[in-house]
């Protein structure tokens, strides 16, 4: 296949909303963040959708999800070490008017990412 039809391909693509951005994936140790953690939030009803943006503000925490199942929000955030991951979570996050419970899991090894 030709580069200028793999080129209409993609900006096909793109006009239609299947390719959404460019982005890179990071390794997170590698770039000084040594301690990972997908924490789970659990909100009073009434204050989830004002958590849940609350949440995207801090830039430490990059990802963040509405979800079914064991926890209303998902996250992911990353520190430089443990004890401030720890400190983040019970000086930050805990204090957010609505939150309930949050539940991290530290995480060792990512096997898969796309």
């Amino acid at each position: 296949v030709s580069e200028s039809t793999i080129r209409k391909r993609v900006k096909n693509l793109e006009n239609n909303g299947v390719i959404k951005k460019y982005s890179a994936l990071i390794e997170p140790t590698k770039i000084g963040y040594g301690s990972v953690a997908i924490v789970g939030v659990d909100v009073k009803p009434e204050k989830f959708l004002s958590v849940a943006k609350k949440l995207t503000e801090f830039n430490n925490v990059k990802f963040v999800a509405t979800s079914t199942g064991e926890h209303m929000i998902m996250t992911e955030i990353w520190m430089d070490k443990a004890s401030e991951l720890r400190d983040f979570i019970s000086k930050k996050i805990e204090k957010i008017d609505g939150i309930t419970r949050t539940c991290p899991a530290i995480i060792n090894e990512k096997l898969k990412e796309i």
